[in-house]
């Protein structure tokens, strides 16, 4: 079995508990998951079967849209509402127009510095691990884009917020840092990752739907590497050129610009897998 699920993770669970669970249903060992989900969080978890967890990490730096909501006035040690409250403020004032200009100040490309409750390794450390044992360190920002970010919902307390970010965005921290610029506290109180790329919500199955459709011998729930990545295609003639191919070896192909491709028998218009394109010449790429 190969392909790729979108999945609506449920809250309570970790991202690494639903591959758990996607092995047993489908009896494959082989999954991987695009991106981490953290319990309280719910929505669009991209899973890749098979040969396709090769291509994990191209589907991880796809944008990704987010509808969180987060209060005002209380800080936690994990930046969210599971966490331990560590400072509150019960009289502070904050206007809309005063929320809507800081939340402009995050629009673009910015630095941003990781929760200690997360799971980079620092020395071959996972910060979640040393915070757990009361150790904070000191991290550096990474690069990150915030494409978008919207007000949908503030009543002076509580806000709600819809956000289009890059790859190692941490909403939480923007969260935290957001209420920072208001010379207050914020903390996150939900999290539905609503688009990863072009797979959204409204196309993503429950863990109970697969298990119902799998028992069905219905696999309408996962899509195959060719309908995933909806490249332009490109058609190799030839055993010869097939062989060469498919033993990752390069083509040259002088008609071709630079980029990815989906590379067909041109006999049989049989899907051999993907190919990229540099310089005028065509090697497979990772699914082939």
């Amino acid at each position: 079995m190969n392909g790729i699920i979108n999945i609506n993770k449920p809250q309570g669970i970790t991202s690494f508990d639903v591959i758990r669970k996607l092995r047993k249903i489908l009896s494959i060992r082989k999954i991987g998951h695009t991106g981490t989900l953290d319990p309280l969080a719910t929505g669009v978890l991209i899973v890749c079967v098979g040969k396709a967890t090769k291509l994990v990490q191209d589907i991880e730096k796809k944008e990704k849209e987010y509808i969180a909501e987060f209060d005002l006035g209380y800080k936690t040690d994990t930046y969210d509402i599971q966490g331990k409250t560590l400072d509150k403020v019960d009289n502070f004032s904050i206007t809309k127009e005063e929320l809507e200009t800081v939340l402009k100040n995050y629009v673009g490309d910015i630095k941003q510095v990781p929760p200690m409750y997360s799971a980079i390794k620092i020395n071959g450390q996972k910060l979640y691990e040393l915070a757990r044992r009361g150790e904070t360190i000191e991290r550096a920002a990474r690069d990150i884009s915030i494409f978008s970010l919207e007000l949908l919902e503030f009543n002076g307390k509580k806000v709600k917020i819809k956000c289009v970010v890059s790859k190692g965005t941490y909403i939480r921290s923007l969260i935290y840092d957001i209420g920072e610029d208001l010379k207050t506290f914020a903390t996150m109180t939900s999290l539905i990752r609503t688009k990863v790329g072009n797979e959204n919500i409204d196309k993503s199955f429950t863990l109970e739907t697969i298990e119902s459709l799998k028992e069905k011998e219905d696999f309408s729930f996962l899509y195959d590497i060719e309908t995933y990545f909806n490249y332009p295609n490109f058609s190799i003639s030839g055993d010869k050129n097939k062989k060469l191919f498919l033993n990752g070896n390069t083509l040259i192909t002088p008609d071709l610009k630079d980029g990815l491709y989906r590379v067909y028998d041109s006999e049989t218009n049989i899907f051999l897998g993907l190919a990229n394109v540099i310089s005028e010449r065509l090697k497979a790429y990772k699914y082939y």
